[in-house]
């Protein structure tokens, strides 16, 4: 697995300011990053990798509690904002566009994108059959105020910020990661979509010929 890289890049531009165009000129060398990093893991005689993109930060109450809006044009149908999404995917189609150079460049070599965009809009959008509160998907557990129950001067760790009572039912746990069931349910998501892709039927058959 290489990365999860460059949401803490995009989250600190952001934090300081800057707009979402001005963000969107680091993705190129993020993704450079990224490719780089991953041959040289290949270096180190990796055979099968995955490269997982970023997440729909649009749908994170770190993210919606900063760029909170009363233009409902802004949201999409599960509440999160566009612009902010379009920008994670412009991000992860650049990626993908790395990935298949890769490929190109190292045939011998199985590297596979890990879908964390569409795995989190799955969990997202089925919470309520999974099992979370419908009423606080997109509330963080340990937090305090606003909409969101994230507060950009109170974070999750201050004495004085409060813990929901169950964080099995909630997807964030602190406005910014999710809880250790959210993620659970997702890597049963990314597990199931990226594991044919990865060819290792082979080597089990090839394990119980020996």
């Amino acid at each position: 697995m290489v990365g999860e890289i460059g949401g803490n890049d995009y989250n600190y531009a952001f934090w300081q300011g800057k707009t979402i165009e001005e963000v969107k000129t680091m993705v190129p060398e993020v993704v450079e990053t990224i490719k780089q990093a991953t041959k040289r893991v290949i270096g180190y005689g990796a055979t099968r990798l995955v490269v997982p993109g970023n997440f729909p930060i649009g749908c994170f109450p770190v993210y919606l509690t900063k760029y909170q809006t009363n233009d409902a044009t802004a949201y999409d149908e599960l509440h999160c904002l566009k612009e902010l999404n379009n920008f994670s995917i412009y991000h992860n189609d650049l990626l993908q566009q790395a990935i298949a150079e890769l490929k190109e460049e190292h045939p011998d070599e199985t590297v596979v994108y890990g879908d964390y965009y569409n795995a989190f809009l799955w969990l997202l959008s089925k919470a309520d059959l999974l099992g979370f509160d419908p009423t606080s998907l997109q509330k963080a557990c340990c937090g305090i105020g606003g909409d969101y129950n994230y507060g950009l001067s109170s974070w999750c760790g201050d004495p004085k910020v409060p813990v929901c009572e169950n964080p099995n039912e909630r997807l964030s746990w602190d406005g910014v990661h999710l809880t250790q069931r959210a993620y659970e349910l997702m890597a049963t998501w990314l597990v199931r979509d990226i594991y044919p892709k990865l060819q290792c039927e082979y080597i089990v058959s090839y394990s119980s010929a020996v």
